[in-house]
């Protein structure tokens, strides 16, 4: 996918407006899923979402294929996510993530899980799950993004250092700090065998 979209950004830069079109049905979903998770508000992940297309369409003559095309396309998620965050902290109680995870279940699809099991262990899971989305929201904001794009976008160290405009050594350390911030706020969730080192 990142060889055909650097390809497809490639033409776009070159004049061709069917692949732009291309590129955001191809990453408009992941990028509404991390801007989602960061945010917690469906509303406004789909603005900050929408935006980040626009600057995708605004940088097209500066693009310069230095790094897989969705590496670029996280760091421009990355810093509108970020830069909103800071934008919206006077307004710190409103724009924190608590939606729970019994929450509207059209805005967490990407979330369910079709065979639930038992009614009450689904009950469990959901109050697990919400603890989780809630906890990873109380982080500061770069352990936040940093944590999102590695667990959910399954991206390296790297790949987030790059996204982040960081360093490898940084973004190890912003995850150990969430790994331990998470796990102390965690904890009642945890069995013994998960709290070990």
């Amino acid at each position: 996918m990142s060889k055909s979209s650097t390809q497809l950004m490639l033409r776009f830069k070159s004049g061709d407006e069917a692949s732009f079109a291309a590129l955001y049905e191809a990453h408009q979903r992941t990028v509404l899923n991390i801007v989602y998770r960061y945010l917690g508000s469906q509303a406004e992940a789909e603005d900050l979402a929408q935006e980040v297309f626009l600057r995708v369409y605004r940088s097209r003559e500066r693009y310069s294929p230095q790094a897989r095309f969705t590496t670029w396309l996280y760091r421009i998620t990355a810093n509108l996510c970020l830069n909103y965050q800071r934008d919206q902290k006077r307004h710190a109680q409103e724009a924190l993530f608590l939606q729970t995870a019994g929450g509207d279940e059209r805005e967490r699809d990407e979330l369910a899980d079709p065979g639930a099991p038992e009614p009450g262990r689904e009950v469990a899971d959901r109050e697990i799950e919400a603890a989780v989305v809630r906890a990873i929201a109380e982080l500061p904001e770069n352990q936040r993004m940093a944590v999102i794009l590695n667990r959910y976008e399954e991206l390296s160290y790297k790949e987030i250092a790059v996204a982040m405009d960081s360093t490898e050594k940084a973004v190890k350390s912003l995850l150990h700090r969430s790994r331990l911030a998470l796990k102390e706020r965690l904890e009642r969730y945890l069995g013994e065998e998960d709290l070990q080192p």
